[in-house]
């Protein structure tokens, strides 16, 4: 009987921080990342876990990590547009992206700034907290035995991709690849999560970039 509640309390743990950011409850921009971390902080709690048992914790930070992380982001960035998708476009016509709000980062010099900004914060940050620790580890948890990681790394970044799935079937594959890149380079640092944020910032940086300046 325990074990059932036990899942039960991770599903909906794990369904609260992707439902509450999608349903548009909180009308700001953003702004649903502060519910979201407040509940994962409080779930933690209950649990006796703190934010480093997810991977984060100040005293962990290196300078390294802001390197290696945008290089990385770089190299994968570069893989994603410049191999992997000129590639699969001669096997499958996939439909033109979906940018949706971002159509406005465009030329938009102000909104630019501020949608970096939230690349940052959201993206880099919160984002990663959510994905690569928060849910990556209470799968992990759940699951259990040799393979967890292996299966929690996969499950989590399926949940990833399909987070953005308003952003098209080519923003979900984008956010798949990029989203494990982000996770693998956590875990091959000994679960540090200041160098997938690092990436995963620098990756949306770009991203923003080549918006604002016409490229996509």
């Amino acid at each position: 009987m325990k074990i059932y509640k036990e899942i039960l309390i991770t599903l909906f743990a794990i369904a609260f921080v992707i439902v509450v950011p999608q349903s548009g409850i909180i009308p700001l921009p953003f702004a649903y990342s502060i519910p979201v971390l407040i509940f994962i902080w409080l779930f933690l709690k209950l649990y006796r876990e703190d934010f480093a048992s997810l991977g984060f914790s100040f005293n962990r930070f290196e300078i390294k990590s802001v390197v290696v992380g945008m290089i990385s982001a770089i190299v994968l960035f570069a893989f994603i547009n410049y191999a992997f998708f000129p590639l699969l476009n001669k096997m499958v016509e996939l439909p033109e992206g979906e940018l949706g709000g971002f159509n406005k980062v465009r030329h938009n010099t102000p909104f630019y700034i501020f949608i970096l900004a939230m690349g940052w914060i959201v993206g880099g940050f919160y984002e990663e907290f959510v994905f690569h620790g928060f849910i990556f580890t209470r799968l992990e948890k759940l699951i259990g035995g040799k393979r967890a990681i292996t299966i929690s790394f996969w499950m989590s970044n399926i949940i990833f991709a399909l987070y953005h799935l308003q952003l098209g079937i080519g923003g979900v594959i984008n956010a798949f690849i990029a989203g494990a890149g982000y996770h693998a380079l956590i875990l091959h640092h000994q679960r540090n999560m200041w160098y997938g944020i690092f990436c995963h910032a620098a990756f949306d940086t770009i991203a923003i970039t080549y918006i604002y300046l016409g490229i996509w």
